[in-house]
């Protein structure tokens, strides 16, 4: 048996570490040959292939990004892309694809399996950690152990100045890595995009800190939106899966506060530093558990179904239950974290 991996969407800490999973289990067990598609969706679009094997695979488990490189297209948005997928995959003789991605990648993984019998099986990969189905993405411990560093670096600078610093992090529609990383790095305001926030409200937070001579941190998911407004954005063009390219609201946000009450404030929008470098370990853990569960999957032709760690266990969901809705903050946890705002 052949078997095609790509990995898609933006890159993650961890992706090398299911590559690395698959082929060793899928060669070394099953006796399979093993073929990587460049790019994402490209690859099986443009029929772009290179070899797995075990060398290839040797050395990158503490290695960030993919050594298949990554992409954002969308085959359903090329003429004739599921017959260009469906005839590269025969024509490469791969028997069954096993794809890496978020929400949008897995979307097609999907739609392919579902409505065309393109065998596939999906392993979750996003550091938003917003994938229903599984209780953690790969990813997403990297990112927030990233962000609560800055956060750490960003208190001393704060207090040597007594100015407010943002800190805007990723996380698109879910809050995520902003909860997680202003609870430990010790924000004194986490703002999420499940919940709309009050300017007037975080000013006065702000406030509340300056009384007690502490420089405060703010912490804003980029898709968190104020109550009395629309989403702020620098860019509004559109990706190939129509979202657009979030980032901005960490700037207006501290433009509003250095206006409303006064105080200096600074934004530091930590961007792709926060998918980049080497993976944590359990991140590393995680990536290769997805990995080995993932080619038994093929193995046991169950496809159209996705790996999910639920505790400590991987199991097997339908990849369309997974992408079917977005995994978001619940707002009893978010009261449970207020206790530390002002």
């Amino acid at each position: 048996m052949r078997v095609g991996v790509l990995t898609g969407g933006g890159d993650c800490p961890g992706l090398n570490a299911v590559i690395r999973g698959i082929v060793r289990k899928g060669v070394q067990e099953y006796g399979y040959d093993f073929v990587g598609f460049r790019d994402g969706w490209r690859g099986p679009l443009d029929g772009d292939i290179t070899r797995l094997d075990i060398p290839a695979v040797r050395g990158i488990l503490p290695r960030g990004g993919t050594i298949l490189g990554s992409s954002r297209t969308n085959p359903f948005q090329h003429e004739g892309g599921v017959t260009r997928i469906k005839e590269n995959l025969a024509k490469h003789e791969v028997d069954a694809l096993i794809v890496i991605g978020g929400e949008d990648t897995l979307g097609v993984a999907a739609r392919l399996s579902g409505e065309y019998g393109v065998p596939c099986v999906g392993v979750p990969k996003t550091i938003d950690n917003d994938l229903s189905a599984t209780d953690y993405t790969f990813g997403f411990d990297t990112a927030v152990g990233i962000a609560t560093e800055a956060i750490d670096r960003l208190h001393t600078t704060a207090e040597s100045h007594m100015r407010v610093l943002v800190v805007e992090v990723m996380g698109r529609h879910t809050g995520w890595i902003a909860i997680h990383s202003g609870l430990a790095g010790g924000a004194n305001v986490i703002l999420i995009p499940e919940q709309r926030f009050d300017v007037d409200q975080v000013c006065a937070w702000v406030t509340s800190r300056f009384k007690a001579s502490y420089a405060p941190i703010v912490v804003v998911a980029e898709g968190a939106v104020p109550k009395d407004g629309d989403m702020v954005l620098k860019d509004e063009s559109l990706d190939s899966y129509g979202h657009v390219r979030l980032s901005g609201v960490g700037e207006w946000l501290a433009k509003e506060i250095e206006k409303r009450t006064g105080k200096e404030a600074r934004t530091t929008v930590l961007g792709h530093v926060q998918r980049g470098g080497t993976p944590s370990a359990f991140d590393r853990w995680l990536a290769t558990r997805f990995g080995l569960h993932a080619i038994d999957c093929v193995r046991d032709g169950d496809f159209g179904t996705m790996v999910a760690l639920r505790g400590t266990d991987i199991v097997r969901v339908p990849i369309a239950d997974a992408t079917a809705r977005l995994k978001t903050v619940d707002l009893k946890l978010y009261d449970e974290v207020g206790v530390f705002f002002g």
